[in-house]
Order: structure tokens, then sequence, then C-alpha cells
């Protein structure tokens, strides 16, 4: 073999290798940008919170303790080529493999994944449920509360601050961790209009309440007892009482209005409260009510079945269960039981 040919094999073998190695490089960013360039080490997704604060590599830097990055001069390359600056704030949850291209698209328009809110019945004013949300979501506290207290506000929604927390029926929602005042409330709204079926809302008419008082009774009947087998007589006992034009005299809305509620025992100086909450004083309903009272609580009180009875007492044994009574001279025995039973534990 003459030299002009081994020079022409040495050319062909270069060209060749130049090509090979520039498709690799090709292939390589091509995989690196599409399909993996972050894996995460145990095989699972994750999902990061991106605040307001936060620049381009601080992202990177949180997932570095979930994914191994294959290539971190692909990435700084693949951010520079897709003009990445820094990330919208969000709640963003990634694949156990994902390239640069999708997770800098995703951060960059905010395409951010669902996150789950919830809170129960032990939610009793304003305050407390905005501090439950506020904690799972980017608002603050304070923010929610003065449009909680917002009488202009919560008209949008056909309620006022003593209603408002009606619109908050205790249970898991999806929702997005970015949502500002108007988008929670919207959607809290579309909830509970959800809620209150035809069906629903029918049972109230019949009963004569608003969907916001069958609500506030709803929350007086959880505050009562936590036998939940009790809450269709509970429920039946208060609706005789309104019909009958009688005062309520329901013991957790007095503490309610004194906002000791921790008390265990209601004492004189609790009856005396001057507050539109103390049923001892004023008949019918209070204004709202006295917890976010749960959806099947609310079933309770529309299918209340009927009866006669108009009094209850805790029961001298402390079951945590109530003896419930027609006339008041039974309800009279039984409590008399009970108030010896108190003082006999030294419960005041």
């Amino acid at each position: 073999m003459n030299n002009r040919k081994k020079i022409i094999l040495i050319v062909v073998g270069v060209v060749l290798l130049s090509i090979l190695v520039t498709v690799g490089l090709i292939a390589e960013q091509w995989y690196r940008m599409e399909v993996c360039n972050y894996e995460s080490l145990d095989g699972e997704s994750h999902g990061y919170y991106v605040y307001p604060d936060m620049d381009a590599d601080s992202l990177l830097t949180l997932m570095q303790a979930d994914y191994q990055v294959y290539s971190l001069r692909d990435w700084r390359w693949h951010k520079k080529h897709l003009l990445y600056t820094n990330p919208r704030p969000g709640y963003y949850r990634f694949p156990a493999r994902i390239g640069d291209k999708h997770l800098i698209r995703r951060v960059q328009q905010g395409i951010e994944s669902p996150v789950t809110i919830t809170w129960t019945n032990q939610v009793r004013t304003r305050e407390q449920l905005a501090g439950k949300l506020a904690a799972q979501l980017l608002l603050d506290s304070a923010t929610l509360v003065s449009h909680l207290d917002s009488a202009v506000y919560m008209e949008r929604y056909g309620l006022n601050k003593e209603t408002a927390v009606c619109m908050f029926i205790p249970n898991t929602y999806e929702v997005y961790w970015t949502y500002d005042v108007d988008q929670l409330f919207g959607r809290m709204k579309r909830e509970y209009d959800k809620f209150w079926s035809k069906e629903r809302v029918q049972k109230a008419d019949s009963l004569g309440l608003s969907r916001e008082q069958v609500a506030t009774l709803a929350s007086i009947v959880e505050s009562e007892t936590n036998k939940h087998s009790e809450y269709p007589q509970i429920a039946a006992l208060y609706l005789n009482r309104l019909r009958k034009g009688m005062c309520l005299q329901a013991c957790p809305t007095v503490i309610f209005a004194s906002g000791e509620f921790k008390t265990r025992r209601v004492l004189k100086r609790h009856l005396a409260i001057d507050s539109p909450y103390n049923t001892y004083k004023n008949s019918g309903l209070p204004p709202g009510p006295i917890r976010c009272a749960q959806g099947s609580t609310i079933d309770a009180v529309l299918n209340a079945p009927p009866t006669k009875i108009l009094y209850m007492c805790a029961n001298p044994d402390f079951s945590g269960t109530h003896v419930f009574s027609v006339t008041f001279a039974q309800h009279a025995a039984v409590a008399q039981r009970y108030q010896q039973a108190l003082n006999e534990r030294g419960i005041k």
C-alpha cells in the first residue's frame, strides 16, 4: 500500500471517528435534555416547594439530596440554551427520571403539582382556620384572617364573618400551593355549593333553616359529644327547642363566647357572659358556627329523627354519653346526680 492510500485511510478514519464522537456527543446531549439527567436515588418521585426568593440553582441544590445529577456540564449548557433564569414559585413533584428540558420548562412556566390541604372539626375560630390553611399554602394567616373578617369580601360568597367558616367543610382538598386568596375562596365556594345538593337544600328548607343555620346547629351538636351515635338525638333535641321558641341552652356556645375552650365545667360566670353566642341568654341559633362542622354532622341535622326530647345531661357515669329527657323534672333529677358526681371528683 502506497503512502497516498495510507493517508486517505487515515483521513477517512479520522473523519469517521469525528463523526462518531460528534454523534455520540449529540446523542448524549439529547438524552440528558430529553430523557434523563436526574435519577432519584430511591427510584421514587420527589416534590419540592419553590419559594419566591429562590434562584435558578436553589432547586438544583434541593434536588441533589434525592437525585443523582449525571452531568452538571450539560445542565449548565441546557440552562443557558433554554434561557432559564429563576423558577416560578410553586410545588413541583418530579418523576424518578427527568431530563433538563422537561424540568426547566415546568419551573419556567409554573406547571405545578397539586397539593392536598386538610383540617378537622377541631378548628373553632377564623384565626385557627387561617392558621391551618397558611401552614399548608404559600398564603399568610394575617391575609386570610383579614378576608374572613371582611363583611364586604365575604358578601361575594353570600356569607359574613360569622358564617365564613361554613364554607370550609372539613375534608381533604386538592389545590395548588400558590393559590391566592380569591382562588382559594373560589375553590372552597365551589366545593361548598357542590356539597349542598338540591336534596340537602330541600331538607334544610323543610326544617325552616338556611344552609348556614344548619351548619351552625351541626357545629353545636359536634361540640356536645364525641359519640357520633348521639348526633341524631342531639340534633333532634335542638330542633325541637327551636320549634318551641326555647333557648337552646347549649353549653358549648357559652364556652365559645368565653374563649375558654379547655374548660370542663360551665359555671355561673360563663352563663352571665353578654354575647350573641350565649344561648342561655338568647333564643334561637347563634350568629354562626362555633367550629367547622363536618359534612356527616350536617347530614345528621338534616336527617334528625322525630322525637319529643327537649333536655339532655352528661351521663353521671362519665361514659361520655348523655341522658335524654322529655320533661324538665326528669332532666333535673339527672342533672343533680351529674353535679354531685362532678363535686365528688373535684372537677371545677
